[in-house]
């Protein structure tokens, strides 16, 4: 299995300048150097982050990681970032964004599940601007992009596809547009058969940094390196 961390965008909601993903928590971790740090630490020895944005400044902070470069990322999003990371790739693949601050517990769950694709989501009311989800009758994913309407959370940003439907999804990717978030292909390969499960992960901590209000959120919920 391979992580992969999503940290090529300018992160214009935030207005930083430097990448979103190096803010730094209260305790002197920034949000990457947390997620990589997780990963590391529950056996996760592989992992590719994708740059863009000031890619110099995350590559001399995180030299023992291996790295993806998306030379359009000021005029693309995800879902070409993480083609970039994974067109070449034959594995399970665990994926991230780079602004997600989530628990340890989250990542040393997921990678007790076996076999199944996932979406990790919170099951909250979400605004307009929240990736969202429904399930379809056998409890898989049934829609998920920012337009769910009726829908039961939100997807948090940590997913899961395995080696065998990978070359699937790569494919989807590869047909989405410029400006389309990876839950773009998401929906395409579900809509082809491929089941994905949403992991409720509600019990834990997990804040997506989108806005100046999220980050306020996390630095206020994120005090110390073992939350």
């Amino acid at each position: 299995m391979k992580a992969i961390i999503l940290a090529a965008g300018i992160g214009s909601r935030l207005s930083r300048p430097f990448p979103k993903s190096l803010s730094v928590l209260p305790y002197g971790e920034t949000i990457l150097g947390r997620q990589v740090r997780i990963l590391k630490d529950l056996g996760v020895t592989e992992i590719i982050i994708v740059v863009g944005f000031k890619m110099t400044l995350i590559m001399e902070n995180f030299p023992n990681v291996y790295y993806k470069y998306n030379p359009n990322y000021y005029i693309t999003n995800t879902s070409k970032s993480l083609l970039c990371a994974i067109e070449d790739l034959d594995d399970d693949i665990l994926w991230m964004n780079g602004d997600v601050v989530f628990d340890k517990a989250i990542i040393r769950e997921v990678l007790s599940i076996k076999d199944d694709n996932f979406v990790c989501v919170d099951r909250k009311s979400c605004g307009e601007e929240e990736v969202k989800y429904t399930r379809n009758e056998h409890g898989y994913i049934n829609e998920i992009s920012k337009e769910v309407v009726n829908a039961e959370g939100e997807a948090v940003g940590i997913n899961m596809i395995r080696k065998r439907d990978l070359k699937t999804y790569a494919e989807a990717l590869r047909k989405c547009d410029d400006d389309d978030y990876f839950e773009k292909a998401i929906e395409m390969i579900i809509h082809d058969g491929v089941q994905i499960k949403p992991v409720d992960i509600s019990d834990h901590k997990c804040i997506e940094v989108d806005f100046e209000e999220d980050w306020v959120s996390a630095q206020a919920t994120f005090t110390t390196a073992g939350q």
